[in-house]
């Protein structure tokens, strides 16, 4: 695995949900759990793929994947005033959703590769490394 990756809630849960792109994060958290490699997530993203998980599913499936989660390389990253501030300015300046814009900037605080598959990403190809699936 090359440098620091940064997982955006589309990525896991299309892993969690079997989607398009799923096999292909199976893939990345395989590499990185052999190579001890940590992955980053924002709590913001992270609680998103909790959230999406209890709606779609239950409380018991969300219990469920946050034990997964917890078993994985990931390593969540907290929300501090910087990471915030920067996250706020994209969501002003750029059409992203705000839970993205915490993706993004930590990707980009970590000169790290945002891996999604989420189209609202498309506008920040170029100033963001993105590795699509």
């Amino acid at each position: 695995m090359k440098g620091v990756k940064v997982l955006d809630s589309w990525a896991l849960l299309a892993y969690f949900e079997g989607e398009e792109g799923g096999s292909r994060v199976t893939e990345i958290l395989k590499e990185a759990a052999n190579k001890e490699k940590t992955l980053l997530i924002s709590v913001i993203n992270w609680g998103e793929v909790l959230y999406v998980i209890e709606t779609r599913y239950g409380k018991e499936k969300r219990d469920e994947i946050d034990r997964l989660m917890n078993q994985m390389h990931l390593e969540i990253i907290d929300a501090d005033k910087e990471l915030t501030r920067q996250a706020a300015h994209l969501k002003a300046t750029k059409k992203l959703p705000y839970a993205d814009c915490f993706a993004a900037t930590l990707a980009k605080i970590r000169k790290a590769s945002l891996i999604t598959g989420d189209k609202d990403f498309k506008h920040l190809d170029g100033e963001l490394k993105i590795d699509w699936l």
